[in-house]
């Protein structure tokens, strides 16, 4: 009961404070060098319009997808608010015509806020909309409706885990291709996973067998294949 109803605000609040945490350790293991020159591509502006695209898209897909899912309830999506996010920044960057990844540093914060976050959603029962489709499998889990279902949950957060432990090795000896692609790497992985895992939630289809965060996540990943192309093209012409 106690998860049920405070577990979803406390693995929130905790993987706020653990991605502050992890984003000031990388800023000052790797970043100290790169990260002034980024931020002084960069204005007030920025903040605002990523904050205004993450809020935005939280809860307008998380919304939207539990209305094409009979659902009527307010919803939240930390895919839905990464989506915004891209967005606002990337609107944000051409219209000050800043060049260059500047998501680096979140590379790590996102990906532990999405470890910590989503074992919070697992704890949260049923009532959370993040539950998997029934499943005889042996570790499918109750989450309070009485019906062995898959821990989606679960599967997303070991899978940014090993993310994780890849882009420290990588930012450990090649830093480099964190600071210039990682970002793009980040959001591509997120999103390639993300995608598998839907097939196994009980999501309303918006576009074929597709749910509306599965277009999402081919929108991403479009947008991350792309960023990468551009940006080594800009670092051979440089």
């Amino acid at each position: 009961m106690f998860f049920a109803l405070y577990g979803h605000l406390l693995f929130d609040v905790t993987a706020i404070c653990l991605a502050v945490l992890s984003g000031y350790l990388t800023y000052k293991w790797r970043f100290q060098d790169a990260l002034p020159k980024t931020a002084a591509s960069i204005d007030a502006g920025y903040f605002l319009f990523l904050s205004a695209g993450s809020i935005t898209g939280a809860y307008l897909f998380g919304t939207l997808n539990l209305y094409f899912s009979g659902i009527d309830e307010i919803g939240r999506s930390i895919l839905g608010a990464l989506f915004g996010a891209i967005c606002m920044v990337e609107l944000y960057k051409f219209k000050k015509g800043t060049s260059g990844s500047t998501g680096y540093i979140y590379v790590i914060p996102l990906t532990v806020s999405i470890i910590v976050g989503r074992i919070g959603c697992f704890l949260s029962g049923v009532h959370d909309h993040t539950h998997g489709l029934p499943t005889d499998l042996p570790w499918g889990r109750d989450f309070g409706d009485q019906i062995a279902r898959h821990p989606v949950q679960i599967y997303e957060s070991f899978s940014m885990l090993v993310f994780l432990f890849l882009i420290l090795i990588i930012l450990k000896y090649r830093s480099g291709i964190v600071i210039q692609y990682g970002f793009y790497i980040c959001v591509g992985f997120y999103a390639a996973q993300r995608f598998m895992w839907e097939f196994l939630k009980p999501y309303g289809d918006v576009f074929g067998p597709l749910n509306i965060f599965q277009v999402l996540c081919l929108i991403i990943l479009v947008y991350s294949v792309f960023m990468i192309k551009r940006a080594k093209d800009d670092s051979n012409t440089a």
